[in-house]
């Protein structure tokens, strides 16, 4: 072959490469974007708490003397269940039951003091009427008459006189017996305790006004627990009470308890450095739920506000601003814009009232490089 052949059959090879790599190089590469299908099914609207919410017992009390002193009985533990009207601690009393004792015994001497008044009253009165028949048949005189009715209503005075001080000494025992009670500790409700502030022979006094002061006995009644959720103002409005709720308590992981909305706070919290917020508290459903539920667990509430069930639904992920999505065709292995009319929406789904039909395919992996309209696609199915 001639040399001149031969150059001529190279540089066309060479040519023939370096068409083939520039094709190479300027071919469209096709991105890889995540996609699901679109469905139909219910779609919830739904608000969340802002902060972690907290399980709150119904009824608790912090409870502490009405009077400082001397702890001289403990007549409970910590953990301990409890029934309404029993005394949980008692202050040294020793001179306050001593008084107690006194105003009885002098109640006791003043009943008695009355019972004699009286009878001498009666005998008095008697004695005056015996004289009012003898004045009839002429065999008593008009003073000795006189005297005998004198005598018997001062004898009545006196009779009462000394059930109006009887009426006081009884009086002074119920004094005597509110400051007894006033070194006693009693529970309000049944519950459990579930902290003691103090040991025996300790002193505990109460709270000054303005200054607080750990209780003496923490007592909760754990029957009953709702869950007090901070919901930020904006959502608050559309909240009422009996909407559904689902709650989330974290010592729970994995686990959605059916819930019901019982109160929205008819007042916003302002917190310095923090969202204003009200608070809405939330009841379980179902009793069974809460029998392991502790005061103090971190809980979060999602309230359903509106759902619509049967509906066409797409990730809320995959729609972008405008209410567009990118709907990836197999067929033809590119991205197609898509404009949505949505409805409900949440973190997780969004209604779409008009634009997509079941089984399409929509890319969630909407903030890839390249993930664009019309763009060459294929799936990544890497989970």
């Amino acid at each position: 072959m001639r040399p001149a052949v031969r150059r001529a059959i190279i540089g066309v090879i060479v040519i023939a490469l370096i068409v083939i790599a520039v094709m190479r190089l300027t071919e469209e590469k096709p991105v890889a974007v995540v996609v699901k299908a679109v469905d139909t099914g219910r779609v919830e609207s739904t608000v969340a708490n802002t902060r972690a919410g907290t399980v709150k017992a119904c009824r608790r009390a912090r409870l502490s003397p009405e009077t400082g002193g001397q702890i001289a009985k403990l007549w409970v533990r910590e953990g301990e269940r409890v029934e309404a009207g029993k005394v949980l601690l008692e202050l040294w009393n020793a001179d306050r039951r001593a008084s107690l004792d006194l105003a009885e015994s002098e109640a006791r001497a003043s009943a008695s003091q009355a019972v004699e008044a009286c009878l001498v009253a009666d005998e008095a009165q008697r004695e005056a009427n015996r004289l009012l028949k003898l004045q009839q048949r002429q065999l008593a005189s008009e003073k000795d008459i006189d005297q005998a009715t004198t005598s018997a209503k001062a004898q009545q005075a006196r009779c009462e006189a000394a059930r109006a001080t009887a009426s006081v000494s009884k009086a002074r025992i119920a004094v005597a017996r509110a400051a007894l009670d006033q070194t006693l500790l009693v529970a309000p409700f049944t519950g459990t305790v579930a902290k003691i502030n103090g040991e025996l022979a300790e002193f505990v006094t109460p709270s000054p006004i303005g200054v607080a002061t750990p209780a003496a006995v923490d007592l909760i009644d754990t029957s009953c627990v709702y869950i007090s959720a901070p919901i930020d103002e904006v959502d608050a409005p559309a909240i009422m009470a009996g909407m559904d709720a689902r709650i989330v308590v974290d010592a729970f992981p994995g686990r959605h308890f059916p819930g019901i909305v019982q109160r929205v706070a008819p007042y916003v919290l302002e917190v310095e450095k923090q969202a204003r917020t009200v608070d809405v508290e939330t009841v379980f459903l179902n009793p069974e739920d809460f029998s392991r539920m502790l005061p103090g667990f971190s809980a979060d509430v999602e309230i359903i506000l509106d759902k619509h069930d049967d509906v066409v639904r797409v990730p809320t992920e995959a729609v972008l601003e405008g209410n567009r999505v990118l709907v990836f065709d197999p067929s033809e292995g590119r991205l197609v814009e898509r404009k949505i009319t949505t409805g409900l929406t949440n973190w997780k789904l969004t209604e779409a009232v008009s634009g997509m039909r079941s089984g399409e395919l929509v890319v969630t992996s909407v903030d890839r490089k390249g993930a664009v309209a019309g763009a060459k696609a294929v799936r990544d199915d890497t989970p």
